[in-house]
């Protein structure tokens, strides 16, 4: 017998023809004598629906309240869900976050899982129940409802596979795998059998919406092989597991692009020891994540400051940032929205060279001038104007994973 996690994406429970489509598929893998966790989101739209109306009420609304609104979709989903379930003749039973005491800090909107208790999903497991659990959610150590930011069902779904010791965790969407490039902009993207954690947390981290990165962390952290299969037919998935000498053979796995992206540059920084702390520091204390960060040469005691972050927090990081840099003395501030990531990612650039090279000549020839640049063992990144973001994508998936003519 195998304990098994399945998460399902709004899209596979957007209405009840395809919750009870959903509730077939838990039913087949709980006939084959497994053990079975659900982790389910909002219905699609629902998510988007309720935090338009939290700014219309407030803008922007009170970061508790905010969090005690939007987590309410998932608790229509996992109670449609369980009575599904039980009118079909399976024992289930529907838990909200706080319920199974998924414990988490206190960053609202964006809150990090510290501890999750087993004990109620354990008894109810012995007793053959199906046990479905409110994903995106959580609990602080003052009774708070928590939310774990855009995506979070992901991470929800891969904490109690870590937590229980599942044997595999199942993410269903309404895509059958990960792929090479976006299907929507790369007509020839291959689905990928299996994928690195190492590759797929830099795919998600540069903007591939098939898993959020935090739950690929927690995968790789706890060893849990992950599964991202698609809801609507039965063949198909990509296997998210450890490295294996085969998959050294691709130099690059995937392309990836990010148009949530917003360039921030501080003009004219006096380069001396703890400006950039000064800097950053407000952004940190506000739980705003900083993506790509550049420093200029210095030149006189001078040098310019520009980084990335996510184009919703741009309003605040801006606010922070003007106050922080009139402190330390710089001369101004400089935003641009207009701008997006596209990336190459591939465990097997580690050992071959002149990736970068070929990237950047890929680029220029079709006239995209590249703003920033970052790079990792296995990923290059480059920052660029935004209405270049397709071309890009298409023709850097052309040069590095279209496969060779013999």
């Amino acid at each position: 017998m195998a304990l098994i996690v399945q998460k399902y994406g709004g899209t596979s429970v957007a209405n009840i023809e395809k919750i009870e489509n959903v509730a077939k598929k838990i039913i087949k893998t709980k006939e084959a004598g497994n053990e079975v966790i659900v982790v389910v989101s909002a219905m699609a739209g629902e998510t988007d629906r309720l935090i338009h109306l939290a700014h219309h009420a407030a803008d922007p609304p009170d970061p508790r309240e905010f969090d005690s609104l939007i987590s309410t979709g998932e608790q229509v989903t996992i109670t449609l869900l369980s009575i599904v379930l039980n009118r079909l003749g399976h024992a289930a039973k529907s838990f909200l976050g706080f319920q199974v005491r998924v414990l988490t800090d206190d960053a609202f909107n964006k809150a990090r899982i510290l501890n999750v208790d087993e004990t109620i999903m354990r008894d109810e497991l012995k007793k053959g129940t199906i046990v479905v659990v409110a994903g995106f959610q959580g609990i602080d150590a003052n009774n708070n409802i928590t939310t774990l930011g855009r995506g979070g069902s992901d991470t929800s779904a891969v904490a109690l596979a870590a937590t229980l010791k599942a044997d595999v965790c199942d993410i269903y969407t309404d895509v059958d795998g990960v792929y090479t490039a976006d299907p929507n902009i790369c007509s020839h993207a291959r689905r990928l059998d299996k994928i690195t954690y190492d590759e797929m947390l830099e795919m998600a981290r540069a903007g591939a919406k098939v898993l959020q990165p935090r739950s690929v962390e927690l995968a790789k952290k706890y060893n849990v092989p992950l599964y991202v299969k698609s809801t609507f037919k039965d063949e198909g998935g990509t296997l998210v597991t450890k490295e294996d000498k085969e998959m050294e053979n691709e130099v690059v796995s995937g392309v990836s692009y990010d148009k949530d992206q917003a360039k921030i540059t501080i003009v004219h920084v006096p380069d001396r020891p703890g400006v950039a702390a000064q800097l950053f520091s407000p952004l940190a204390e506000n739980n705003i994540v900083l993506d790509m960060i550049i420093q200029n040469a210095s030149m006189d005691g001078y040098t310019d400051l520009t980084f990335t972050v996510s184009r919703k927090e741009i309003r605040q990081a801006h606010k922070l940032i003007e106050e922080a840099a009139r402190k330390v003395g710089a001369d101004k501030v400089e935003v641009d929205e207009n701008v997006s990531k596209v990336s190459i990612i591939g465990v097997g650039m580690i050992s071959h060279s002149g990736v970068a090279a070929k990237m950047f000549e890929t680029l220029a020839k079709e006239g995209i001038n590249i703003l920033m640049i970052s790079t990792s063992e296995i990923k290059i990144s480059c920052v660029i104007q935004s209405k270049y973001t397709e071309l890009a994508v298409s023709v850097l998936h052309d040069v590095f994973c279209m496969p060779k003519e013999s």
